[in-house]
C-alpha cells in the first residue's frame, strides 16, 4: 500500500489456497524481493474465509512450504468474519479496477489482464497483472500430522486469526548446510 502498486493474478481454475499462495510466492519472486530485499519477514492480511480462510488448514500448511522456501517468517492478520470490506485492498485496487473495466466486455483473459494492469488512479496508483494458468485441485485434505508439523505460534489477541509461521527448524538445518 505504501508503495501505491497493486498486484493481481488472474487464475483460470480453483480459487484455492494453494492458488493463493502461489500468487504470494509469485509476487515475491517478481516484486516483493526486489522492493523489499531486506525483508525479514512477511505480513499478511486476509479475510477471514474463503481460501486463505483462517480455518484452512491447507492456507496453513502452503504458508509453512513458503516461509521455508523463502526463509521468511509470514505474518498473518485475518479480518474478523463478516467484516471484508474493511479490507484496505477492497478500496485501494479492486474498486479502481471495477471503474477501469466498466462497460468493457470481458472477453477473454488477456483482455481482463489488460483491463486489471491499464488502472491507474489519480494519486499515482499502478497494478501489475498476471494470468497464472495452472490447475489447483480442490479437496486437498490436511492431515492432523501435517498440521503437527507447523511452525506457528499464535498471537496473544485473536490467536484464531493472528499468527506468524516461521520456516521450520528442518528448513534452516538444510540453509546452513548448503
Amino acid at each position: 500500500m505504501a508503495a501505491n502498486a497493486g498486484w493481481v493474478a488472474v487464475g483460470v481454475d480453483n480459487d484455492t489456497a494453494t492458488f493463493a499462495v502461489q500468487t504470494i510466492r509469485r509476487w515475491w519472486r517478481e516484486v516483493g524481493r526486489i522492493r523489499y530485499p531486506l525483508a525479514r519477514r512477511l505480513v499478511i492480511t486476509a479475510d477471514g474465509g474463503g481460501s486463505n480462510g483462517s480455518r484452512v488448514r491447507l492456507w496453513k500448511l502452503e504458508l509453512q512450504r513458503l516461509a521455508d522456501e523463502l526463509g521468511l517468517s509470514i505474518e498473518v492478520h485475518h479480518l474478523p468474519p463478516g467484516t471484508s470490506k474493511w479490507n484496505k485492498i477492497e478500496h485501494r485496487l479492486f474498486s479502481f479496477i471495477t471503474q477501469n473495466w466498466r462497460a468493457k466486455p470481458l472477453i477473454s483473459y488477456r483482455v481482463i489482464v489488460e483491463l486489471i494492469g491499464a488502472t491507474t488512479t489519480q494519486t499515482g496508483l499502478t497494478v501489475r497483472c498476471e494470468l497464472d494458468d495452472k490447475i489447483y485441485p480442490k479437496g486437498i485434505l490436511v492431515s492432523d500430522e501435517q498440521m503437527q508439523t507447523l511452525n506457528i505460534s499464535r498471537d496473544d489477541f485473536h490467536g484464531e486469526w493472528n499468527y506468524t509461521i516461521a520456516p521450520s527448524v528442518a528448513s534452516l538445518v538444510n540453509a546452513v548446510d548448503s
